[in-house]
């Protein structure tokens, strides 16, 4: 059952409206998003009601696909704080180095054994599960209630090595493309290292002219800023992408790093405008993106596909975080959590649809095995990461056992004289407030403080509301107050 008159329009709409009416039925259902969002993309796809034909949108999918990736990873680097890194910085390295070589070639051995590929293709797949999906693994730390350390290396993992992942992906695609792995050595190895220089220089010179310009108040007019910092993002990536092809996806990764961690004044609404626009381009993507894959090439790979993916959960990744966070401080339990919680996410998704659709131009054979081996991998290990991570953390001890902190919000004079108390008492604190002066002055007392409007939910789940016991609500607007601890309650319980 299709829709007349179906037309490129239609399809972006439909699938814009499907992805945000999926995600709130996911959190309704307390499941993963990306789980209701591939079955929704696969039940109005071809295979479906016909009612999303994405192949309608022509080269314009792609270009949606890199701008979308683009903004996702933006965003990302724009949560990831660098003082969280740095007690656990040894296993970050070496997760996003190592750990990302071993799943490179446990990968492509998996394919290569289970379905009898040939060495070009396994080792494209193994490059693209590289990545874990910060977007997945995001929310999904947080409603666990992980401790501390964990979480960081977690999400650190999945934010940096995105932009990793899809570099090696690409040179690798180059080098099936090419065919001979002489050249490739010569020319694409350098122009690899090129992409991945090219990507942190401009990253770090573009996120500091950016958290100058927010900085500034004189530079920006109020109300433009965000709209702003967007066009600025995509200028960055497709201006990266122009001088050296790839090295986009790292550039606008590294800005939001150095913007998310310049205290800038207008970094409360710059997150609130990301967190939700990402919300929106990742169910338009994937809904998109899974209405391309048929369930006939899914089902295809038969139990060896299922093999493939069982081989990365139980066997690589294992081996990866096994080697990667020896002589940490991190235990034994959150070493075999780390290597439990691999879910893959809407970069995999997309750049194994780009990588298909180069194949599938250069006529050579392979593209669409490969991203039904992607999706289905997707599938499987945000399921399994979703519906059992809860029962893992608890027992494996890496969950924080009761609610123990105290969440005030405005860092005041009363505020402040409580959380002293509090402090003494050895009860955990955390403020929230958005004015940067009461910020600054409950910082130098070395409290946490998450600076944002705290009637957001994206900033209540920063200040890390899955530990608080209690919320107190100090401001001189009782309305204010009433409605914070009411949305608290509503929201985390």
């Amino acid at each position: 059952m299709t829709l007349p008159h179906a037309d490129p329009k239609l399809t972006f709409a439909l699938a814009l409206l499907a992805g945000m009416f999926a995600q709130a039925l996911a959190r309704h259902l307390r499941l993963p998003g990306i789980v209701v969002l591939l079955f929704t993309g696969v039940a109005l796809g071809p295979d479906g009601f016909g009612w999303v034909e994405p192949r309608q949108l022509g080269p314009g999918l792609f270009a949606i696909v890199d701008f979308a990736v683009a903004i996702i990873l933006f965003e990302g680097g724009l949560n990831l704080q660098i003082s969280r890194l740095r007690r656990e910085g040894a296993a970050i390295r070496r997760l996003i180095t190592w750990g990302a070589l071993v799943t490179l070639a446990g990968g492509a051995i998996a394919a290569r054994v289970w379905l009898g590929w040939g060495a070009m293709q396994s080792l494209l797949f193994g490059g693209l599960v590289i990545v874990t999906g910060p977007t997945v693994v995001g929310p999904l730390v947080s409603e666990l209630r992980l401790k501390r350390r964990v979480s960081t290396v977690l999400e650190a993992e999945g934010v940096l090595i995105d932009p990793i992942g899809a570099i090696l992906a690409v040179m690798l695609l180059r080098l099936a493309l090419s065919g001979d792995p002489g050249s490739f050595l010569l020319s694409e190895g350098g122009a690899g290292l090129a992409a991945i220089a090219s990507g942190l220089l401009l990253g770090v010179l573009a996120g500091f002219a950016l958290a100058f310009a927010l900085r500034i108040s004189r530079v920006l007019p109020e109300g433009l800023e965000n709209v702003f910092v967007l066009s600025a993002v995509l200028l960055l990536f497709a201006g990266a992408e122009s001088m050296l092809s790839h090295s986009g996806i790292l550039a606008v990764t590294v800005a939001g790093v150095v913007v998310g961690n310049s205290r800038s004044p207008l970094e409360r609404d710059l997150r609130e405008f990301k967190d939700q626009l990402t919300v929106m381009l990742i169910g338009l993507l994937f809904v998109l993106l899974a209405a391309d894959v048929r369930f006939d090439q899914v089902r295809a790979l038969g139990v060896a596909g299922l093999g493939v993916v069982a081989t990365l959960i139980f066997v690589v990744r294992p081996l990866g975080v096994w080697l990667c966070t020896m002589k940490t401080d991190l235990t034994l339990g959150e070493r075999v959590f780390i290597a439990w919680i691999a879910p893959r996410g809407i970069v995999a998704a997309a750049i194994a649809s780009l990588v298909a659709a180069d194949l599938e131009r250069e006529g050579i054979s392979g593209g669409t095995e490969l991203r039904a081996l992607v999706f289905l991998t997707i599938a499987v290990t945000v399921a399994l990461a979703g519906l059992s991570g809860r029962l893992a953390g608890s027992l494996l001890d890496v969950r924080m056992r009761s609610r123990d902190t105290v969440a005030i919000l405005a860092a005041q004079t009363l505020g402040l004289a409580l959380a002293r108390e509090l402090r003494q008492g050895g009860v955990p604190v955390v403020f929230l407030d958005s004015n940067p002066e009461s910020v600054r002055r409950a910082e130098e007392e070395g409290f946490s403080v998450v600076y944002g409007d705290a009637l957001q939910e994206s900033v209540m789940q920063r200040a890390r509301f899955g530990f608080v016991r209690t919320v107190v609500a100090l401001t001189a607007n009782p309305t204010l107050n009433g409605v914070f601890v009411n949305r608290a309650r509503d929201r985390f319980g």
